[in-house]
C-alpha cells in the first residue's frame, strides 16, 4: 500500500490509497462504490418495488367491476289440476354501475400513488448515494489521519534517536530519552488506534454500499474540488423546487385530497342492472330491473373524516419537512462557507508557521537553548493543526454533500 499527500501551495493536503491489485486487496473507487450501490442496494430494490406496485394499482383502479350470474333449479310439483309438474330454473345476471365522480376519484387515487411512489424512489436513492458518499470520504478521512499519525511516529522516532545520541555523549540528561521513549509510545498508540478505527468504517462503508464487497477492498480517491457557492437565495430555491423529499410530500398531499374526494364519492350509491330469466315446467318469465343500495345506517361518515384527518395531516407533515430541509440547508451552505474561509486560514500561514515552530525548537534544542519539552510540544502542535486542517477539508466534504443532497443534484460523478 502506498500514501500520497497532495498539497497545494505547500500547504493544502489530502491523502489517498492506491494498492497492488495483487497484493491481496482490490481499489474501489467512488463511481464504482455509487454504481454498486445503486444496482443492487436492498433500498433501492425495495423503493423499485413499491412503484411497481403502484403502477399495478393503476391497472387495479381501471378495471371495471365484474358481473354476477346466479342459476338456481328445483322441481315444480302441482297441487292445482292443470298445472305441470317438472324442473323449475332462475337464472339471473347482475352489473354493478359506476357512476359520477367515483371512479375517476379511484383513478387518481391510484395515479397519486404511483406519483408517489417514483418521488419516494427518487429521494431512496439521493439518501443511499450520499450515504456512500459520506462513508467513502469517511474512510479517506481516517486513513488520512493513519497517514499524518504515521509521519508523526516517524518524526518523534527520528528526535528519540538523536536524542538517545546526546544521552550517549553525555550532552543531554537520562530524563530526555525517558521523555523522548515516553512521546514515541503516545504516537504509536494514537496510530494504531486510528487504524483500528479505519477498519470500523471500512466495514460501515461496505454496508453503505448494500451489497457484497471485497473485504480487502482499499478505497481510492480524492476530494471534491471547492465549488463557489450561489446566493442562499437561488439556492433554497432550487431546493424547494428539486429536493425529492418535499416533491414527495407535495405528492402525498394531492394523494390526501384524491382519497378524500374518493371517499366522498362513495357516498353516492351507485346502482346494478338486474336481468332474471324465470324457467318453471311451462311458461318462463323474463325479468328486467335495477337494485340501489339505500344509505340509511351507513353513510360514510367515518371513512370520510378518517380521509380528512389524513389530509390535514399531510398539509402538515409537508410544511414541517418544508421548514427541515430549510434549516438543514442553511445550516450545511453556513457550515461550507465557515470551513472554507478556516482553511484559508490554514493554507496562508498557520500549517506553516507549525512547522517553522518545530524546525525553530529542534534548532534551539541541538543548540542547548531549549529543552526537550519544547520540541515536544512543537512536534504536538504541528501534528494538532495537520489533524485540524485534514478534519476541517474532510468537514467542508460532508458539507458539500450535504448541500448537494438539500439541492437534489445527481451524486453519480
Amino acid at each position: 500500500m502506498k500514501w500520497r499527500y497532495v498539497s497545494k501551495a505547500g500547504c493544502a493536503c489530502c491523502f489517498f490509497m492506491t494498492s497492488r491489485l495483487h497484493g491481496g486487496g482490490s481499489t474501489l473507487t467512488l463511481d464504482q462504490a455509487l454504481a454498486l450501490a445503486e444496482q443492487h442496494h436492498p433500498q433501492m430494490r425495495a423503493s423499485a418495488a413499491q412503484v411497481d406496485a403502484a403502477r399495478a394499482a393503476i391497472v387495479t383502479a381501471k378495471a371495471y367491476p365484474n358481473p354476477e350470474a346466479a342459476l338456481t333449479a328445483g322441481r315444480q310439483t302441482y297441487r292445482v289440476p292443470g298445472n305441470v309438474s317438472g324442473l323449475s330454473t332462475n337464472l339471473a345476471f347482475s352489473q354493478p354501475l359506476e357512476l359520477g365522480a367515483l371512479r375517476p376519484a379511484r383513478f387518481a387515487v391510484a395515479e397519486r400513488g404511483r406519483e408517489s411512489s417514483e418521488f419516494s424512489l427518487a429521494y431512496t436513492r439521493l439518501s443511499v448515494l450520499a450515504g456512500v458518499r459520506r462513508a467513502f470520504f469517511e474512510v479517506l478521512r481516517k486513513q488520512s489521519e493513519l497517514g499524518i499519525l504515521t509521519e508523526n511516529v516517524r518524526l518523534v522516532e527520528e528526535f528519540r534517536q538523536r536524542t538517545k545520541v546526546r544521552v550517549d555523549v553525555g550532552e543531554a540528561g537520562r530524563l530526555e530519552l525517558i521523555r523522548a521513549d515516553s512521546e514515541v509510545a503516545t504516537a504509536r498508540a494514537a496510530a494504531n488506534a486510528t487504524r483500528l478505527r479505519s477498519i470500523v468504517y471500512l466495514a460501515q462503508l461496505r454496508g453503505a454500499v448494500g451489497t457484497a464487497v471485497d473485504a480487502n477492498l482499499t478505497p481510492e480517491g480524492s476530494l471534491d474540488q471547492p465549488v463557489a457557492l450561489r446566493p442562499l437565495g437561488e439556492v433554497r430555491a432550487e431546493t424547494l423546487d428539486r429536493h425529492p423529499l418535499l416533491a414527495l410530500s407535495r405528492s402525498e398531499v394531492r394523494r390526501a385530497e384524491a382519497r378524500f374526494a374518493f371517499e366522498t364519492a362513495q357516498r353516492r350509491p351507485q346502482p346494478s342492472l338486474r336481468a332474471e330469466v324465470d324457467h318453471p315446467p311451462d311458461t318462463p318469465t323474463y325479468r328486467f330491473g335495477i337494485s340501489i343500495p339505500l344509505p340509511i345506517w351507513n353513510k360514510r361518515e367515518g371513512p370520510i373524516a378518517e380521509a380528512d384527518a389524513q389530509l390535514r395531516q399531510a398539509r402538515a407533515i409537508a410544511e414541517s419537512r418544508r421548514i427541515e430541509v430549510l434549516a438543514a440547508l442553511e445550516s450545511a451552505y453556513g457550515r461550507y462557507e465557515a470551513l472554507t474561509q478556516q482553511l484559508a486560514a490554514f493554507e496562508q500561514g498557520l500549517l506553516l508557521e507549525a512547522q517553522e515552530g518545530l524546525r525553530a525548537a529542534e534548532t534551539a534544542y541541538r543548540l542547548g537553548e531549549r529543552g526537550i519539552l519544547d520540541v515536544l510540544d512543537a512536534q504536538r502542535v504541528l501534528r494538532t493543526v495537520r489533524l485540524d486542517f485534514l478534519n476541517a477539508q474532510f468537514d467542508r466534504q460532508a458539507a458539500l454533500i450535504d448541500l448537494d443532497e438539500l439541492r437534489g443534484v445527481e451524486l453519480r460523478k
